[in-house]
């Protein structure tokens, strides 16, 4: 079952998902999809395949994804999934609400998979049937009520997997705030920058220092999460588009296609006509 919701004034769109036999995420294929992605496994774990990679979903747990992955659940019949665009509602100008820009969404750690107790599984089960319920009323009110609801899934959602998280535990949001900003950034800047020292410097930071801070939280280092966030998307436009390499290159803030290909095969152990043949 599909329930679509949508204002033509706004290009605003929601979108949920239940058992629904044909959910998947077409990634680059499909840009202009609802950008952000909560899915809820009702049933026993599965495999899901992210980006050619493939993991296994717990049961009852929540998986957030963005729009330029590519998602195939081994049993969608089982699941449940919210989809909006940013004119329904935009985390990034709400984050200071909802706290899950540079967490839940464009966060270091991925995929995240958010296991739900008991008490967990009856809030989003209630919540479920509530989003249906809107779903069908067809009112004036019907928008706001479902970003209502929308806001309540993310603050839920984020609430449940910082209490999972070892390190939002052990540390100040003040530090771990670092960590979000810096994946933000990251997330909308790696195409041009390559450099920690440009985010150093957006963040009020000297590179030295910023590296110590993600040291000290045992994360990677930044240079590391910038090199792993560009070969990601290569990696997506070599599997998922008909891009040449050379167009890959440009795409991706390189001087030349050749400083591409050397930094591919660096980081990945193979040349980019070995990966596209594999």
């Amino acid at each position: 079952m599909v329930n679509e919701y949508e204002e033509k004034s706004t290009l605003a769109r929601f979108t949920m998902h239940v058992n629904n036999q044909h959910f998947k995420g077409a990634g680059l294929h499909q840009p202009t999809v609802p950008i952000n992605t909560f899915v809820c496994n009702k049933g026993k774990r599965q495999q899901v395949t992210i980006d050619g990679l493939s993991y296994i979903m717990p049961e009852d747990s929540i998986l957030p994804l963005v729009s330029a992955q590519h998602f195939v659940f081994e049993k969608p019949q089982n699941l449940v999934a919210w989809q909006f665009n940013r004119e329904f509602y935009c985390i990034v100008d709400h984050d200071t609400e909802v706290g899950c820009v540079g967490f839940l969404f464009y966060g270091i750690k991925h995929p995240m998979f958010i296991k739900l107790n008991q008490t967990e599984k009856r809030e989003i089960q209630c919540l479920e049937k509530m989003f249906m319920a809107e779903c069908r009323s067809k009112d004036n009110f019907q928008g706001e009520m479902l970003r209502t609801l929308l806001k309540h899934l993310i603050i839920k959602t984020t609430r449940t997997a910082k209490q999972q998280c070892e390190s939002y535990q052990r540390f100040s949001d003040e530090r771990m705030d670092i960590v979000r900003k810096f994946s933000l950034l990251l997330e909308c800047s790696y195409k041009k920058e390559h450099s920690v020292k440009y985010y150093a410097e957006a963040l009020n930071k000297s590179p030295k220092t910023l590296s110590n801070i993600f040291a000290l939280l045992e994360q990677p280092a930044p240079s590391r999460l910038i090199q792993q966030r560009i070969v990601l998307e290569a990696k997506r436009h070599l599997l998922y588009t008909d891009k040449t390499a050379k167009e890959v290159a440009y795409e991706l803030g390189f001087e030349s296609p050749a400083h591409f290909s050397r930094f591919f095969k660096m980081y990945t152990g193979v040349n980019v006509s070995q990966f596209k043949a594999l």
